[in-house]
């Protein structure tokens, strides 16, 4: 009953915010004696502190309690094919230091070093070790296996695919390592504090390297029987026009769909229509910014392509709201009217299509907001548990 009070009270002042004991009393509907005891068992292990007096009347005043932001730690990493963003937050979300550097690695066993390397400087800014860490969550392109510790379907990181990478994830960050697909956590970061807030049913469709994507169904990440759900890169596109693969055909390893639509193949596009000295995407995009014609006749092909992934998962799915994010998806602006003409030709009822709010910071803020949600109990349970 000791823990289930102390539970409460500190539940109380992480959701609610700093407060005096009586209105935690209130509040909670536990005696003003009860919450004085949870509160000094919880000062005790350095759970809650005391951030000032309020006062109520003439002469009276009283302490006011929040929960401890410096009572633990969470590390967030995300792995892309090009760049590497790491950040560090307290228990109340608040980031107190961050990285971001571009992905040069050419190998698995480079890329794993370079992000130990990341991580421990991100944690040094932040005045951490790695033994102060609770929790860390590494956002990664590919689906987890959990059972032969391998990554499935990554083919845009060299060698990342090599069976045993995610104990050599943790080997280098530490025992209790989370690894989630990045399309994955970029959903819960729109989720939880994006372009998403307050929506129970959607999809945040990632276009950059790779072409991804997270579905939320009930408010809660929808990751299918294998772990594989919104691997969208796979979907068939071409086949109407093409025929069905003829036998011994191999697919290409990113998918159909990815090939046709993400960031090299927009490059393709403008370079059909003329653009010779295009290099990257955003090049493409700035062009088409700058009222390009063949620019912009590569963005409206774009458009159409990834109608094609918006109608078979509205077809599916019904999302209230679709999230365009990654690198390509930072330019709904010019993305979204002729996508949304694309589908007027498509479905009887398109979802809503928006840009994403939370930018390159997205599947950090999802990384984060996960290793929160595990730390904050694991804190609890290992400092906070009196017998």
């Amino acid at each position: 009953m000791r823990e289930l009070n102390q539970r409460a009270v500190l539940d109380l002042l992480r959701n609610a915010g700093a407060a005096t004991r009586p209105q935690i009393a209130k509040d909670t509907g536990l005696s003003k004696p009860t919450v004085g005891q949870a509160l000094l068992d919880l000062e005790q292990h350095k759970l809650v502190r005391t951030v000032g007096r309020t006062f109520a009347g003439q002469g009276r005043s009283a302490v006011v309690y929040e929960a401890n932001p410096a009572a633990g730690h969470v590390l967030g990493i995300d792995i892309g094919g090009e760049r590497i963003r790491v950040a560090v937050a307290d228990l109340a979300g608040s980031v107190v230091a961050k990285l971001d550097e571009r992905n040069r690695c050419r190998s698995a066993t480079a890329l794993v070093r370079t992000v130990r390397d990341c991580a421990e400087r991100t944690l040094a800014e932040a005045g951490l070790g790695f033994e102060e860490v609770v929790t860390t969550v590494v956002g990664t392109p590919g689906v987890p296996d959990r059972t032969s510790r391998t990554l499935h379907r990554a083919p845009n990181l060299p060698g990342w695919e090599r069976k045993g990478l995610l104990g050599e994830l943790e080997a280098a960050l530490g025992a209790g390592l989370v690894v989630e697909n990045d399309a994955n956590l970029c959903a819960v970061g729109e989720h939880q504090a994006g372009a998403a807030r307050g929506v129970d049913v959607f999809v945040c469709v990632t276009v950059g390297t790779g072409i991804g994507m997270g579905t939320v169904v009930n408010g809660e990440l929808f990751r299918g029987a294998h772990g594989a759900a919104g691997e969208v890169g796979y979907l068939p596109y071409g086949w109407p026009m093409r025929g069905l693969p003829k036998a011994g055909y191999a697919p290409p390893p990113q998918g159909m769909l990815e090939s046709a639509a993400a960031a090299r193949s927009v490059v393709e596009i403008a370079i059909g229509n003329g653009l010779s000295t295009v290099r990257t995407a955003k090049d493409v995009f700035r062009l088409a910014h700058q009222g390009d014609a063949r620019a912009l006749r590569a963005v409206e092909e774009e458009a159409a392509r990834l109608a094609f992934v918006v109608a078979s998962v509205a077809a599916v799915i019904d999302p209230a709201l679709v999230v365009l994010g990654g690198g390509v998806g930072t330019n709904t602006d010019l993305l979204q009217e002729p996508l949304e003409q694309a589908l007027r030709r498509t479905i009887p009822m398109a979802p809503p299509i928006v840009a994403g709010e939370l930018g390159e910071d997205a599947v950090l803020t999802g990384a984060i907001a996960t290793a929160l949600g595990t730390a904050r109990d694991l804190v609890f349970d290992r400092r906070g548990q009196v017998g």
